[in-house]
C-alpha cells in the first residue's frame, strides 16, 4: 500500500501524514487510535511492540474503550475544545443521523484523550443489549460519519437504514451485494442486509460504558 493510500485509507491529509512519518509532527493518540481501528491492528503491538498484530479475529476494540467516569465532566456548550455530546439515542427512531446533530441537542463537550479527537467525532447515547458487554445498554459511542463506500470489515458501525438505525460488527458476506451485521451478544442473532439498503454509515471511534446513577 502507498503512504498516499495509507492515509487515505484512515482519512488522513496525505500531507500531514508525511509529516507525521518524518517527525516534523508528532504521533497523536488519535493518529494510533485510528490506525488501530481501522486496520485491526493490536493497539500495544503497534506502539511499543508488545504482544501481537493481530490478537483477536475481530477488530480489537479494547483500545477504543474510556473510563466511565470521564464522561462526567461534561463542560459548558460554549466551549469549542473536546469531543461534542448530543442528547441523542442513535438507535431510537429511523432515517439519517447528520439533521439531528443540532445545537439545541448539544449537551456539551467531554475531553477524552484517550480516544484521540478526530473531525466529525460526535458522542451519542446507545440503548439495547444486543452489544453487550461490549457497549452497555445506555453506554455512549464516539462516532464518525463515513462518505467512501469501502467498508473495514469486522469494525463496528452505526447502520442507518430506512426504517432502523443499528450500532453492530459488520462482517463481510459470501454475496458482495450482501453484509452480515453481528451482535456481540450471543442471543442475538446475525442480520443479512443487502447493501443497498444501507443510507448511511458511522464508524463507532470509541465506547465510553457510562451509566447515570440514580
Amino acid at each position: 500500500m502507498t503512504q498516499v493510500r495509507f492515509a487515505e485509507r484512515i482519512n488522513v491529509n496525505a500531507a500531514n501524514f508525511s509529516k507525521h512519518l518524518s517527525g516534523k509532527l508528532p504521533i497523536s493518540t488519535g493518529l494510533i487510535n485510528r490506525i488501530a481501528l481501522d486496520f485491526g491492528i493490536n493497539r500495544d503491538w503497534l506502539v511499543d511492540g508488545t504482544d501481537t498484530p493481530y490478537s483477536k479475529p475481530e477488530a480489537n476494540h479494547a483500545m477504543m474503550l474510556a473510563p466511565a467516569e470521564t464522561l462526567g465532566r461534561i463542560e459548558t456548550r460554549n466551549t469549542s475544545k473536546g469531543i461534542p455530546v448530543y442528547d441523542i439515542d442513535v438507535t431510537a427512531g429511523f432515517g439519517e443521523l447528520s439533521r439531528m446533530f443540532t445545537d439545541d441537542r448539544l449537551s456539551g463537550v467531554v475531553d477524552l484523550p484517550q480516544l484521540g479527537i478526530s473531525e466529525g467525532v460526535r458522542i451519542v447515547r446507545v440503548s439495547g443489549d444486543s452489544m453487550e458487554p461490549l457497549i452497555n445498554n445506555g453506554g455512549y459511542i464516539a462516532l464518525r460519519e463515513i462518505q467512501s463506500k469501502t467498508i473495514f470489515w469486522g469494525q463496528i458501525y452505526v447502520v442507518i437504514l430506512e426504517d432502523y438505525r443499528m450500532v453492530k460488527i459488520v462482517r463481510r458476506h459470501a454475496d458482495p451485494e450482501q453484509l452480515i451485521l453481528h451482535s456481540v451478544n450471543p442471543d442475538y442473532d446475525d442480520i443479512e442486509i443487502a447493501r443497498s439498503e444501507v443510507i448511511g454509515l458511522y464508524l463507532v471511534e470509541g465506547i465510553i460504558n457510562y451509566r447515570q446513577q440514580c
